[in-house]
């Protein structure tokens, strides 16, 4: 698949054997690591990535990392050369201005991996574990933001969303070809 030259890969399977210049971290505020896609990366990606956090935390964010914002570290022990961490927002019935924070966090990762010169970036689905967010809802924010981006700038090469569960990874396929059939009529 591809979209204004840019090609769109879908993977089910594990973000941490992704081979790309950045994957993207669905992060909590404290950069410190913690469950779901979060924990496996600060596990596979070892002690460098979780230094380089404090020291994020240390200059930059000593609150913690706003939801819908992204910073990149290096990817430590992992295929990867960076990790792009972002926080997703947490799901509280979609009232809460939760798409707009969704949005920001794909926007935002874009962003940092297209401002360091980064060829391909791998998403997990943001904020569909812990935090609640509903794969169906979701995967329309990620699409369409990811898609808007690159309308906008196309010097990516490859965005992939790599789904660790089979239902993401279809909910993702459907929404996918239904943006790119939106495309072409």
């Amino acid at each position: 698949m591809e979209i204004n030259g840019v090609k769109i890969r879908l993977v089910q399977g594990d973000i941490t054997k992704e081979d790309v210049d950045a994957i993207v971290n669905a992060a909590n505020p404290s950069l410190m690591g913690g469950s779901g896609v979060d924990g496996a990366i600060h596990r596979a990606g070892g002690p460098k990535i979780r230094e380089e956090c404090k020291e994020i935390r240390r200059t930059q964010y000593p609150n913690g990392l706003p939801t819908g914002e992204a910073v990149i570290t290096s990817g430590g022990n992992l295929k990867a050369r960076y990790v792009i961490h972002t926080v997703g927002p947490i799901w509280k019935g979609g009232d809460e201005e939760e798409a707009m924070l969704l949005d920001n966090a794909y926007r935002n990762s874009l962003k940092v991996a297209v401002d360091n010169g980064l060829r391909s970036v791998a998403f997990p689905s943001i904020s569909t574990g812990a935090y609640g967010y509903p794969s169906e809802k979701a995967v329309i924010v990620a699409v369409n933001s990811v898609k808007e981006l690159i309308e906008e700038d196309n010097s990516l090469h490859e965005v992939g969303f790599v789904l660790f569960s089979v239902h993401d990874y279809m909910v993702y396929m459907n929404r996918i070809n239904n943006v790119l059939k939106e495309k072409s009529e």
